[in-house]
């Protein structure tokens, strides 16, 4: 697609629709939004724009589709695999000024908000009325970015992703047309499930001005614990067994070795180093989660558990959970001079243990910082490698592994991404992984989005 350049008057009708203080071609502003949190270079938009409200979405998509203008949308930039990042120039939409919380009602478990609530200034607000919005990808991401890539996190296992706490949306299409999709209600059966095309398309299908999500109801106990083994293997097999138990964690991590050792010289928490698997059980009382744990202590102990700790107080779990979600940004501490890649794979729970395992001979035999860490409870394996910049006989070691990990994935039932996006990382792997359904998903891009103006160079190869 021949994309048009932004000219003088490009600059003065589209700086006209938002006013000049919400209107950006300044140098620091470009820069900042070229990137994510991913490896993938850097590429300027050629302005930047701050709307407030899907009017001015509608208007600002409508000419860009006139004028063959690319449009990106950004949330907080906290993504992976490239999402958010402007390929093809154009305009980026930041949504940082549409961070309205609209309305909660609590008598229906739901709130509305605009794209650019954080999910964590949501959960604050609502931890006063005993309700909280469920997914968590531990990053300051925005509502508006978790609809794009689906995102989902630790406590996905029991309450699912970001898709499962969806109800209702409002969309700009290309086109500048507004649709609303969607219900209230707790279910429907009425006609195509239009949420789900728009849920995980990283801003290439229409972008999301509105949402009304589903809440949940804080557990009034909760149970957690660390069960510490002599292998990966073993872990993995712990998982699989809990999973099968019915037994219902709310979180279920995997951490390796030298993850637990990052987070004792960090965070001093003084956690074995060992394969660990920290959980967390919620229930409605306490003797409940204690007969929940003796049975959890069984399994783990049948599976070769060295160590299980459980009992674990309120600060314990939360600095647990805190140091879970902060373990990326400890590792990239400890490796100056080096750049990130996390291999996000997903496989059937059956395959868990398999996939771990190789996850972790990998690493080790690549002579490279790895770490291999994981949402055990939904399958979900992610491998952090820390490759020294500009050195391309590490980055190609790299990316052997990372093709070697996400084939075994495919082979097995799996996804090249359980929840980083396709971005432009894993477009390689779409064909492999949706074969002919991959032309039927072009043909719902071209019919959406015909001039191909949104996010593109994104999600097809």
């Amino acid at each position: 697609m021949n994309y048009n350049s932004l000219t003088k008057r490009h600059i003065q009708d589209l700086e006209a629709i938002v006013g000049p203080e919400r209107f950006s071609t300044g140098e620091s502003n470009l820069e900042l939004h070229a990137k994510d949190q991913s490896q993938h270079p850097s590429i300027r938009p050629e302005a930047v724009i701050w709307p407030v409200s899907r009017t001015e979405v509608s208007e600002i998509l409508k000419y860009a589709n006139l004028n063959l203008i690319p449009i990106t949308g950004w949330g907080s930039g906290t993504s992976l695999e490239g999402n958010p990042i402007p390929v093809c120039k154009g305009v980026v939409l930041d949504f940082e000024l549409m961070n309205r919380i609209i309305n909660i009602r609590e008598a229906d478990f739901q709130a509305d908000v605009e794209p650019g609530v954080v999910y964590q200034d949501l959960n604050e607000k609502l931890r006063h009325k005993g309700l909280f919005f469920p997914p968590d990808p531990g990053a300051r991401a925005t509502i508006g970015g978790m609809i794009a890539n689906n995102a989902s996190g630790t406590r996905t296992v029991r309450y699912g992703s970001t898709r499962a706490n969806l109800l209702r949306i409002c969309v700009v299409l290309a086109s500048g047309e507004i649709i609303e999709t969607g219900t209230r209600s707790s279910k429907t059966s009425s006609g195509y499930d239009l949420i789900n095309l728009f849920v995980g398309s990283e801003g290439t299908l229409g972008i999301v001005v509105e949402a009304t999500v589903r809440l949940r109801g804080l557990s009034e106990e909760f149970s957690a614990a660390i069960a510490n083994f002599s292998s990966v293997e073993a872990a993995g097999n712990a998982v699989f067994e809990i999973i099968r138990s019915g037994l219902d964690p709310a979180s279920l991590e995997l951490l390796a070795p030298e993850c637990i050792t990052i987070i004792n010289k960090e965070k001093n928490l003084g956690l074995k180093v060992s394969p660990s698997i920290i959980m967390e059980f919620h229930g409605a009382t306490r003797k409940q989660l204690e007969e929940v744990m003796e049975m959890v202590n069984g399994i783990c102990g049948a599976a070769g558990c060295l160590e299980f700790r459980s009992g674990i107080g309120r600060k314990e779990r939360d600095d647990l959970l805190k140091a879970r979600h902060e373990l990326a940004e400890m590792i990239k501490r400890n490796h100056p001079g080096r750049s990130h890649i996390v291999i996000d794979a997903a496989v059937p729970i059956s395959g868990y243990p398999e996939i771990i395992s190789m996850a972790r001979q990998e690493a080790e035999r690549s002579g490279i910082p790895g770490y291999t860490f994981s949402h055990a409870g939904d399958g979900n394996l992610h491998l952090l490698f820390m490759g020294k910049t500009g050195d391309d006989k590490e980055w190609r070691i790299i990316d052997e592994v990372n093709e070697r990990i996400v084939s075994k994935a495919l082979a097995m039932g799996g996804t090249a991404t359980g929840e980083h996006g396709v971005g432009i990382g894993k477009r390689k792997f779409m064909e492999a992984e949706h074969g002919k359904s991959l032309v039927w998903m072009k043909k719902i891009k071209n019919l959406f989005d015909p001039k191909g103006i949104l996010n593109p160079g994104k999600i097809f190869p």
